[in-house]
């Protein structure tokens, strides 16, 4: 954590957004280490902030709703998990009768295409098969500082993440029909402190061996980039999860500068928070920088 905190001080300075968490999990002790930083300096437990954690949303929900019982499963929705089903990539959408809407979309194989449409319509058919609500189903494994947005009790206890209609997006989910939907969806809406997130992960493991059954499907499952709702990596050595992870890393990167990556031989798991799209977002080169310097540190 001291190598780590030498590159938040080091790269921290030169960003646009001005806050970070990081969280380190050892998986095999089963136990994590964490820190967090705003604006110049590094805070104690009783300063965090809930982090917008934005499409970290959909492996939280989505993959983990397989988890616990992959019978309810059918080859179509594998197929939406793995960004497969031939659904567009996204665009707004009108909270009005938006159910129907995305159910009215074919289900076909094809290449892969990452999609918040595929994303909702897989909470869609997850809801019919179980006749559950999703976050009624996954939510058994959060941890209590890890809930939807709309949960937050104190919005000053959120960094800010950009700027909707004029006024600053803080305490609220920075992605609009997140936002506008006002439903507990599987795109976007989970907010969590860095040990809440931590915890959670760990909870995870601890009930539906998480690590075990990825590992398992790094070797048995043929795939293209996502695996069971997760999010791979290539190419280890250019990857955003920092070089030095092995090939059996699987997780998943939100909007809003957020990532979780897992590497099932070291066992340790790579969690960053940030608010990256506090001024815009366009520009990621110092976000990727600060990422792929802090998977180093926990990877070595």
């Amino acid at each position: 954590m001291k190598r780590i905190e030498e590159v938040i001080k080091k790269l921290m300075p030169n960003q646009h957004f001005d806050c970070i968490a990081v969280g380190v999990i050892d998986f095999k002790k089963k136990e994590y280490d964490s820190l967090e930083w705003h604006k110049g300096d590094f805070v104690n437990k009783s300063g965090k902030y809930f982090f917008d954690l934005a499409s970290l949303t959909k492996p939280l929900t989505l993959a983990s709703s397989y988890l616990i019982d992959p019978t309810k499963f059918s080859s179509d929705m594998i197929l939406l998990l793995n960004h497969r089903a031939s659904l567009t990539s996204g665009g707004r959408i009108s909270p009005k009768d938006w159910r129907t809407y995305i159910n009215s979309f074919p289900i076909k194989e094809s290449p892969t295409l990452y999609s918040d449409y595929s994303a909702l319509r897989a909470m869609l058919e997850i809801e019919n098969s179980y006749k559950r609500s999703l976050y009624d189903i996954c939510s058994e494994y959060f941890d209590e500082e890890m809930f939807h947005w709309t949960d937050l009790v104190d919005k000053q206890r959120s960094p800010i993440t950009g700027v909707r209609h004029g006024k600053k997006i803080q305490g609220e989910v920075h992605d609009d029909n997140a936002y506008y939907l006002k439903d507990k969806v599987s795109h976007a809406g989970l907010f969590a402190s860095i040990d809440g997130i931590c915890k959670s992960l760990l909870n995870l493991d601890n009930s539906f061996d998480l690590l075990s059954f990825m590992d398992n499907a790094f070797q048995t499952t043929p795939f293209d980039r996502f695996l069971f709702g997760w999010d791979t990596v290539t190419d280890p050595e250019s990857s955003l999860a920092g070089p030095g992870c092995s090939k059996s890393t699987f997780g998943h990167l939100g909007f809003t500068g957020t990532s979780i990556w897992i590497d099932t031989k070291k066992m340790k798991g790579s969690i960053i928070l940030t608010n990256a799209t506090k001024s815009y977002w366009y520009d990621r080169k110092g976000l990727n920088e600060v990422r792929r310097a802090i998977g180093k540190e926990i990877w070595s």
